[in-house]
């Protein structure tokens, strides 16, 4: 599991090489190109004065459902689609700009290596810094591309820094950035079987494949197969009709649909689908897992956070190191297991036979828990066997409906017992296990108001974060970006403060409170904008924290578990939840709901208040 500081130290690092690759020596080699209109603006002279900047543009000939192959050592990118019934062809425009000055200016940017061309297989346009010599004054440089293709065009896109931003696709999409944000539209126009994002393709073909090694990923539908990978960035979806594979170093995972086979897998983030058709397996570090609807089978596996599933129609296999699992209604056969979470289940089986009086599970199933209860939910209809196991605590550490006649006996030495039952003549056997928490199994037709009460909340939630957008979606087609869009160091000057009447004076920091960093550190605080901080120190510096409310739901449910978040302290003293690193999500509002009522002291370095970012932790339990 990546912890805050290491995923600290991965961004500033990060940030740091994109500082040095942005920053070039202005000298280079020359390169020209037949057709290209270059446009160079008049080096500014004074250290204020404007950048120097070129432009290439064109249009080459091109024909309908064929490839734009462009790669580039720097810049960001934007592809927007031609009008329908344009003619076919391929337009592009390059902006250079640099902050070098004079004679430098005009052959850094002479030198660029620009290329464009049409080819059988579609476009190919290339574009390449000048090389680095030895000596020479240090220059920044900026590029965008702007391009526009046929809309049953595909792309393959590559480049070294810098977004990439795209509407919609109609061919497949390889899409790759060494250190930006991918930005998308729908995939694979062209295959697509109908509009709506639960309509059913059966293609197997690979549509997207996104990479970046560092950025966010972000598109709408994709009409087959999508592969994805990000270093540390989130993924958003939408829905996908084929295959998945997602992958991210640290970041949040949604996907509101998948129609084919998934596999989804992020060191520490949150996993969200909302829809899936077949085999689903997902893995995270710590964060939290969230079905919605799933029509095959489901293993999902976290190393600390909770999971919660609203339906499963196959078999079931999940597993969580700490965190409490939530199963609103089990189908089909279960293994869950947890080393300290809670175990909340509604078994509630489909019919197998349209005549048939009883249910059944599809196979044996096993809920454990080491130190945690389970609670259990059944219908009165259900054919099954039961066996329930506490290993520590005796008999009252069952609490079963009378109506259930369950059998008790003392397994073994110590206060181990062992319970069982058979409902309905018998069926597949349901085994339920604790080392030190309680078993509680119960009818559900008691608690239907609990159930839809559950229902209903899990359904907003899975809403509530599928439609949390982790980009701006791109400008509409036309519009062109402003330079500063593409990739760069900009560091903006303080914004002007209004005068206010009898200013109160800002008390002197204690010695405490005052802060030496070590330069890297430094460095940290200019790019994160504060001082990171271990949970115990920050502690120290909370003035007031009011304790969360216990979630009415969650202690309906069983719910306990632990909630990890990532907090700011600012400059006037308020805390506010920057995200949610670990937990079950109806705790975790109540956590981050208190939260946001704290205050403390800030940190002071060289005279001026600053930010301190730190975790804090909260353990929900329903007995001590």
């Amino acid at each position: 599991m990546i912890d805050a500081n290491s995923i600290s130290r991965i961004a500033l690092r990060q940030l740091i090489v994109a500082l040095c690759f942005a920053t070039i020596p202005a000298i280079a080699i020359s390169a020209t190109e037949p057709g290209v209109h270059p446009v160079v603006a008049e080096p500014g002279t004074d250290p204020g004065g404007r950048h120097a900047t070129r432009d290439f543009d064109g249009v080459l000939t091109t024909g309908e459902n064929l490839t734009l192959k462009l790669n580039t050592d720097l810049g960001s990118v934007r592809v927007v689609p031609l009008q329908p019934g344009t003619t076919p062809q391929v337009r592009y425009s390059v902006h250079l700009e640099t902050d070098a000055r004079g004679s430098a200016a005009a052959q850094l940017l002479d030198r660029y290596a620009f290329d464009a061309k049409s080819t059988p297989a579609g476009a190919e346009i290339t574009g390449n810094l000048p090389q680095l010599s030895r000596g020479g004054g240090a220059a920044q440089f900026w590029v965008h591309y702007e391009i526009s293709v046929p809309s049953t065009y595909s792309l393959d896109v590559t480049t070294g820094a810098g977004d990439i931003q795209t509407f919609d696709v109609g061919g497949t999409a390889t899409l790759v950035t060494e250190g930006g944000n991918i930005v998308g539209g729908r995939l694979g126009t062209n295959f697509s079987p109908g509009q709506g994002a639960h309509a059913r393709g059966r293609t197997t073909r690979l549509v997207g494949k996104l990479q970046t090694q560092g950025g966010h990923i972000q598109v709408e539908d994709v009409a087959g197969d999508l592969t994805a990978f990000t270093a540390g960035g989130h993924i958003n979806t939408g829905y996908i009709f084929g295959e998945a594979n997602l992958e991210s170093g640290g970041g949040h995972i949604r996907a509101a649909g998948i129609g084919g086979k998934a596999e989804l897998a992020t060191e520490g983030g949150n996993i969200t689908v909302g829809k899936a058709e077949r085999v689903v397996t997902v893995k995270t570090g710590g964060g939290q897992i969230d079905f919605g609807e799933v029509r095959g089978s489901v293993r999902a596996q976290t190393g600390g956070g909770g999971i919660r599933i609203m339906y499963v129609a196959g078999p079931m296999d999940v597993e969580s190191s700490g965190g409490s699992i939530c199963l609103t209604r089990v189908s089909g056969s279960v293994k869950a297991a947890t080393d300290s979470g809670t175990i909340t289940a509604w078994i509630n089986p489909e019919s197998g036979e349209k005549h048939s009086e009883w249910v059944s599970l599809s196979g044996a199933s096993q809920l454990t828990s080491g130190d945690g209860d389970i609670v259990v939910f059944l219908p009165k209809k259900l054919a099954a066997n039961i066996e329930l196991i506490v290993e520590n605590g005796g008999a009252r550490r069952i609490e079963a409906d009378p109506a259930l006649a369950l059998q008790v006996a003392k397994a073994g030495q110590g206060s181990a017992v062992k319970a069982w039952t058979s409902l309905n003549g018998g069926g597949a056997l349901l085994r339920l296990k604790t080392t030190g928490g309680k078993i509680k199994l119960q009818y559900s037709d008691s608690e239907m108001a609990l159930w839809e009460s559950m229902m209903r909340d899990q359904s907003a939630r899975m809403e509530r974060e599928l439609t949390r957008a982790a980009l701006v979606l791109p400008a509409r087609p036309g519009e062109m970006p402003s330079p500063s869009s593409s990739p760069k160091i900009n560091i903006a000057p303080p914004a002007p403060v209004a005068p206010v009447a009898n200013p109160r004076p800002v008390p002197a920091p204690e010695p405490s409170d005052v802060w030496n960093g070590s330069w890297v550190e430094r460095v940290e605080v200019r790019l994160i904008g504060g001082v990171r901080m271990d949970g115990d120190e920050f502690w120290t510096r909370v003035t007031r924290h009011p304790d969360p409310v216990y979630p009415e739901v969650a202690r309906k449910a069983g719910i306990e578990g632990t909630v990890r978040l990532q907090v700011r302290l600012t400059q006037d003293g308020k805390i506010e939840v920057q995200k949610l690193l670990e937990g079950d999500t109806v705790l975790a509002d109540a956590a981050m709901a208190a939260v946001k009522q704290w205050h403390g002291k800030p940190m002071w370095m060289d005279g001026k208040p600053v930010d301190v970012i730190s975790t804090v932790t909260f353990k929900f339990k329903l007995r001590d």
